[in-house]
C-alpha cells in the first residue's frame, strides 16, 4: 500500500505543532504526536497493515539518544520510498515568549534557569532538523485560523474534503435545546401550522404544510434574513478554523415550522461548494 501522503511535523515549542496537528486531523489524516524516531519504520509497517493513506507526525526535540536519531530515521524513511514530507514551524522569541505566557503552559525544556535559555537551546537542537524541512513556515504573526487555512491549502486532499461541515437540526423548545447547537434560531413567532387541522398530522416536509407557510409573507422575509446572515457567517467560522458548524432552529414542536425552515436552509446550502450538509429533524426521527 502507498501512502498518499506522509507528513512529518517538527518545530519549536509553541510555534503551532499541537494546532497544526489538529488541522490535519480535520483534513483526515491519522495523526501521531512525539512518536519516538526508533519506533518510525515499525510505525509505517503498522500504517500499511492498516490500510491508512494519508499520515501526519509531530516529531519533539526531546526524543533524541536512547529514542533514536530523527535524522537518520527520516533518512531511511525516504530511502524506503515513503513520500515524506517535512513541515518545520518557527516564529520569533518574542512571539514563543508572549504564548507561554497567555497559555501559561511548560516549556519542554523548562529545566533551563530562564525561558528565552530555553527557546534557545531548543532552536539550536533543531537548526538540523529545520535545515532538512520541505516547508518552513514563520508563525510569529499567524493566528490559529490562518495556520489551519495554510495546513488546508498545502495538504487538504481535495476541496470537497476540508469544506466546512454544517449540521442543521430542526427541533422542539418544548424537548430542550439541542446541547451540539453552535448557533440557535427560534422560528415561534411563525403562524403555527399546528393550530390548522388538516396540518397538524402533517410536517414541516409536506406540500400542505409548505404552501401553508409560503402564504405567511413573515416567513420569506424571515428566510431572507436568515440566508443573509448565515452566508455572512460561514466564512468567517471557516477562516477561524472551525470544521463544524451546528445551526439548530426551533418551533414548539419541532414538527412543522422549524422543519420546513431546515430544509430551506439545507437546500440553500447545499448549493455552496465550501460547505457540506447533513440536515436532522430531532423530533421526527425515532429514537
Amino acid at each position: 500500500m502507498t501512502f498518499k501522503r506522509f507528513v512529518v511535523v517538527a518545530g519549536l515549542s509553541g510555534a503551532g505543532k499541537s494546532q497544526a496537528m489538529k488541522s490535519f486531523e480535520d483534513l483526515g489524516f491519522h495523526c501521531v504526536d512525539n512518536l519516538p524516531p526508533a519506533m518510525l519504520a515499525d510505525f509505517v509497517q503498522l500504517a500499511r497493515s492498516a490500510g491508512s493513506e494519508r499520515i501526519a507526525l509531530a516529531l519533539d526535540v526531546r526524543a533524541q539518544g536512547p529514542y533514536g536519531d530523527a535524522l537518520v530515521e527520516l533518512e531511511n524513511l525516504r530511502a524506503s520510498g515513503v513520500p515524506l514530507e517535512f513541515l518545520f514551524l518557527d516564529a520569533s522569541d518574542a512571539a514563543i515568549v508572549r504564548r507561554y505566557s497567555e497559555t501559561r503552559r511548560r516549556h519542554p525544556l523548562a529545566c533551563e534557569p530562564q525561558l528565552l535559555e530555553a527557546i534557545a537551546s531548543e532552536r539550536r537542537a533543531l537548526e538540523p532538523l529545520r535545515a532538512r524541512a520541505d516547508r518552513v513556515w514563520d508563525t510569529t504573526e499567524t493566528t490559529i485560523g490562518q495556520l489551519k487555512a495554510r495546513v488546508v491549502a498545502a495538504y487538504a486532499p481535495a476541496p470537497t474534503e476540508h469544506a466546512l461541515a454544517v449540521s442543521l437540526v430542526a427541533f422542539g423548545f418544548k424537548y430542550g435545546l439541542p446541547p451540539e447547537a453552535d448557533l440557535v434560531f427560534d422560528v415561534r413567532f411563525l403562524p403555527n401550522p399546528n393550530y390548522v387541522d388538516a396540518l397538524r398530522p402533517l410536517t414541516g416536509h409536506d406540500e400542505a404544510v409548505a404552501e401553508y407557510l409560503l402564504r405567511q409573507t413573515e416567513v420569506e422575509d424571515f428566510l431572507e434574513h436568515l440566508f443573509s446572515f448565515v452566508d455572512f457567517l460561514i466564512p468567517r467560522f471557516a477562516n477561524e478554523g472551525k470544521s463544524r458548524l451546528t445551526i439548530a432552529v426551533g418551533c414548539t414542536g419541532g414538527r412543522h415550522r422549524s422543519v420546513y425552515i431546515v430544509d430551506r436552509l439545507a437546500q440553500r446550502l447545499r448549493a455552496r461548494p465550501d460547505v457540506r450538509v447533513e440536515a436532522v429533524d430531532r423530533e421526527l426521527t425515532p429514537v
